[in-house]
């Protein structure tokens, strides 16, 4: 073990909750290391609207937020290598793909000094071919070189492991989920009226939502007979609520479900508690951070393959769908059709695989193995995979 405390930097693309799942996953993990004491962690990335208002969730860590010039897309913070060499940690862990913070870590590595990157899904197929022509370009650039430099590569579970091989990476590759915080225990009793199915995230195509809208329409009679409610809460992105708002009168459903736009702090947690189910149809997830606090909060969940958690169904806590209409709809159906009781026997399995297997402690510590065998520390850990 080396004789003091090693400096490791975060590099991410957004430093708030505009960074969506990523932001809660990054700044958790951050938070954790620093309670642990291995690694003195500092944070860069780029600044944006939601910063200042998001800052104290950053706690004492060291942070950076850095302006940007030109599209918001690509991220060209012209500080961002100043600042790395300012900081000059021992390790950098980079997250996320395609911006400009992989052509910054490349320059920060000149001299031989190792990164880790953690691509977050961004290298599964379904996001390999949106924006394609974007990351084509960025691949040819730098992201090809910034992926082929890393010491190691870290995937959030074995699909997305595949994902990383079959992209034809050979790096060392380490597999280790997202955590999650636990609230404390919640009132799983469930009125008898007014049963809410909860989706929270960003309104993006690769979410699933008109199929799930169109399954719900399909549906909705059995619905209002059970007395279940869809509420569809999240920050909208290149317009696509007013395409599902539209899509929702076309096919009669508006009265049925809620649009509640971005929901955070207090006012996300009392959505949690509302709820009595959740849904997350989505198309392509590297590990989507709402599942798991969905099970924190003692929700039966509704997920795709895509998801990437077979765990869930392995253990009984929630029902696995594929992404088109007519499966989301035998689920729905599914669901609807449960008592409280097993909607809360589903809801208090899905707690109990969380506080096994998802807990930010055990993956952080996890995580720091992984750091002391880059910077020839320590042993391989287990987590490392061929």
């Amino acid at each position: 073990m080396s004789p003091r405390l090693l400096r490791v930097t975060a590099l991410v693309p957004w430093l708030s909750r505009a960074a969506g799942g990523l932001f809660d996953a990054v700044r958790n993990l951050t938070l954790e290391m620093e309670r642990q004491h291995r690694y003195l962690p500092s944070v860069i990335g780029f600044d944006d609207s939601k910063w200042e208002v998001d800052r104290p969730l950053w706690g004492n860590i060291q942070t950076q937020a850095l302006p940007v010039r030109g599209p918001r897309a690509f991220g060209f913070a012209p500080g961002m290598a100043k600042a790395l060499r300012q900081k000059d940690p021992d390790l950098l862990h980079v997250h996320g793909l395609w911006m400009y913070s992989s052509a910054a870590a490349i320059r920060w590595a000149r001299k031989g000094r190792p990164y880790i990157v953690s691509p977050h899904g961004m290298l599964d197929p379904w996001a390999l071919k949106n924006s394609r022509w974007k990351k084509g370009v960025c691949a040819a650039l730098y992201e090809n070189r910034h992926l082929r430099g890393a010491a190691c590569l870290h995937a959030l579970n074995e699909t997305e492991a595949r994902a990383i091989r079959a992209y034809g990476l050979r790096n060392p590759l380490c597999v280790i989920p997202n955590g999650v915080e636990l609230p404390g225990e919640r009132d799983v009793g469930y009125p008898k009226s007014n049963r809410y199915l909860l989706y929270l995230g960003r309104l993006h195509p690769k979410k699933g939502l008109p199929a799930l809208i169109a399954a719900w329409s399909q549906i909705q009679r059995s619905a209002i007979e059970a007395e279940w409610h869809l509420n569809i809460a999240g920050w909208d992105q290149n317009g696509h609520r007013s395409e599902l708002e539209t899509l929702t009168k076309k096919l009669h459903v508006d009265a049925t479900i809620s649009f509640l736009g971005p929901q955070f702090g207090e006012a996300k947690a009392r959505l949690f508690q509302e709820a009595s189910a959740f849904i997350l149809p989505s198309l392509s997830e590297g590990m989507p951070m709402t599942v798991l606090e969905a099970w924190s909060w003692q929700l039966p969940v509704v997920i795709t393959p895509n998801c990437n958690l077979p765990e869930g169904a392995g253990a009984g806590a929630g029902i696995v769908t594929e992404p088109d209409v007519e499966s989301i709809a035998v689920a729905l159906r599914e669901l609807i059709s449960m008592s409280d009781a097993q909607l809360q026997s589903m809801g208090r399995k899905g707690r109990r695989l969380v506080e096994e297997r998802f807990q930010w402690p055990c993956i952080v510590r996890q995580v720091t193995q992984v750091y002391d065998w880059v910077l020839g520390f320590g042993s391989q850990p287990a987590c490392i995979v061929g």
